[in-house]
């Protein structure tokens, strides 16, 4: 799997810290992150969908 390195905010980091770990809702920041990135381009094929900018033939791969 490659890595990615990004710059993010202290304060957003601190937030999702809150939801990572024994009990939180994921295993760990990589997770988060993971999740996070999956949810948003979901959104965004909705989004694209409903506007009929959307292959509708297109396949959806789920890697996870």
């Amino acid at each position: 799997m490659p890595k990615v390195s990004a710059d993010i905010p202290q304060e957003l980091l601190d937030d999702v810290q809150e939801h990572v770990g024994d009990d939180g809702k994921f295993v760990s920041m990589s997770d988060a992150v993971r999740s996070s990135l999956r949810k948003m381009l979901d959104q965004m094929d909705e989004v694209d969908r409903r506007r009929g900018r959307a292959d509708e033939t297109e396949e959806v791969e789920d890697d996870g």
